[in-house]
């Protein structure tokens, strides 16, 4: 498992248009599983998780993104989880790591 948390001064629509762009340009069997969205007051939330396979490990890893946004502050939690091979040991190759650094990305380009 791989995770990235940031917090962010931004639009949260903009911010989350940014990041399901660049996750899902990131690699052609990269895909959408499914997303929810919420508002509660003025704190508005997204969640999406993605998943992608891998051809180097024969597997797929996936992707959870959770934005929330309250009056231009952002906070994104990224969590990488799956990637790895065999029963007990779960050996990984480092997709969680990939699927979470193409969040860390676009949000260094955000800022």
């Amino acid at each position: 498992m791989a995770k990235y948390e940031k917090t962010i001064i931004g639009q949260f629509q903009q911010v989350v248009n940014r990041l399901e762009s660049d996750i899902g340009n990131s690699g052609i069997s990269m895909r959408l599983v499914d997303e929810s969205n919420y508002t509660i007051g003025d704190t508005k939330i997204a969640v999406r998780v993605y998943d992608k396979y891998y051809m180097r490990n024969g597997n797929r890893a996936s992707l959870s993104l959770t934005v929330v946004g309250d009056n231009g502050t952002n906070f994104i939690s990224a969590i990488g989880a799956g990637g790895g091979q065999g029963v007990f040991l779960n050996f990984s190759l480092g997709a969680e790591d990939d699927m979470v650094a193409i969040v860390r990305n676009s949000i260094e380009r955000m800022e």
